[in-house]
């Protein structure tokens, strides 16, 4: 991305408590990148190929959803915040996030990990429901989604939802900006920037991908925010392809194959502060069709499965009337692979009485196995549909998919 390097001075700090070297007076350079608005953008055939076949695949993965099949949305969106956490180091197992989930929704206390992915997985929901429909997105619902995304941090009272007013960095040390990896516009650079980044989300005149690539490394470089930057940027990606209706149902899970090559990722934002504009958009393009792959998939191994759930009520000694409850909990359940009879009922809109019979008949039919024997705050666990998600989330194809040519 085009831009400036601009020398700025940091003083010296007597009172922090850090060894003497980063107590002194540096020099470091500030990068700000030129506005997208001024940005010109030519796409050679090749990559323009990988932009249209990636976008191609998001539509076929869209051109399966229905109504009746939403609860798998937010199958993948929960997969994406699990990934997209997992890029900035916290890190929880699919199983653990599930059983941390239905914890909260009794009542409890589970890990402080656990609660900052829930966070994330809140933090995309919003940028789903919320932002994807205001007439214009602006600064405002940015500030929303990573309130959202910060609200159980520790230091959430101090950074949730504040755009930053210090400067800040990436890499190097916690003192000072010398050294870093990246130094960030300066504050007085950011709401200018902001304001372009929004002008961009709200047009419609590149391709949707293309689109969604740019906002999202350009997210990144403004780094507005003291933390969470890099999941709120994620965020982003989603909120440009459900504006754009390029994904009106199922967002990809990108942040995957992101975090299967984070390295790679990480280096791609680097060149795109460079002349590397073009290669971070053929990048993020391949990244996006594999995720769109592995979705498909998925989607259809989800479906596969609670075929065999119903298979396997119907075989039942004593199977539930066909208006029973219990069937209707079977098409909520890849929405909550742990689930909870209060979270149930409000899943099947069904009273207390029947879904704890459907509970009951579910478990005994295998359907559900249950986490604890305990007779309060009981919840339980969806037969393989963990086992299932772990392949996604870990980013791996079945393999009779390996072979496909559009799979990178």
């Amino acid at each position: 991305m085009p831009g400036r390097t601009v020398s700025q001075n940091w003083r010296y700090n007597p009172t922090i408590d850090a060894p003497a070297k980063y107590r002194r007076a540096c020099t470091y350079d500030t990068f700000i990148p030129d506005r997208l608005a001024d940005l010109s953008l030519t796409l050679e055939g090749v990559v323009a190929g990988v932009v249209s076949d990636a976008e191609a695949e998001i539509r076929a993965l869209n051109d399966s959803a229905s109504p009746a099949l939403a609860p798998l949305a937010r199958l993948l969106l929960r997969t994406e915040s699990i990934a997209s956490s997992k890029i900035e180091g916290i890190q929880t197992g699919l199983r653990e996030l599930a059983r941390a989930e239905a914890k909260v929704e009794a009542g409890g206390k589970p890990s402080r990990t656990a609660l900052e992915v829930l966070a994330n997985i809140d933090a995309m929901e919003l940028a789903m429901r919320e932002a994807v429909v205001a007439q214009r997105f602006g600064v405002a619902e940015i500030i929303a989604i990573h309130h959202r995304l910060m609200a159980r941090a520790p230091n959430a009272a101090s950074i949730a939802g504040k755009i930053r007013t210090s400067q800040n960095w990436i890499g190097g040390n916690d003192y000072n900006p010398y050294g870093a990896d990246f130094v960030p516009p300066p504050t007085e650079e950011v709401s200018g920037l902001l304001d372009d980044l929004c002008d961009a989300i709200n047009s419609d005149l590149l391709p949707p991908l293309v689109q969604a690539g740019l906002v999202h490394a350009q997210f990144e470089t403004i780094h507005p925010f003291a933390d969470g930057n890099g999941r709120a940027g994620r965020a982003l990606i989603h909120v440009v392809l459900k504006r754009r209706k390029v994904a009106p149902a199922y967002v990809p899970p990108i942040s995957v194959v992101l975090a299967a090559q984070r390295d790679r990722y990480i280096a791609g934002l680097a060149r795109f502060r460079g002349d590397g504009v073009v290669a971070w958009i053929e990048q993020f393009a391949a990244a996006a069709r594999t995720a769109a792959s592995l979705a498909s998939v998925y989607v259809r191994k989800v479906l596969e499965l609670t075929s065999t759930w119903r298979a396997k009520l119907a075989a039942a000694a004593a199977p539930p009337r066909s208006d029973a409850a219990a069937w209707a909990l079977i098409d909520a359940l890849p929405a909550h692979p742990v689930i909870t009879a209060t979270t149930a009922a409000a899943a099947a809109e069904r009273s207390k009485p029947q879904i704890y019979e459907a509970l009951e008949q579910l478990e005994s039919a295998g359907v559900l196995v249950p986490v604890s024997r305990a007779q309060r705050n009981r919840s339980w666990e969806a037969a393989g549909l963990i086992d299932l998600l772990e392949g996604l989330e870990a980013g791996e194809l079945p393999q009779p998919e390996r072979s496909s040519e559009r799979v990178q």
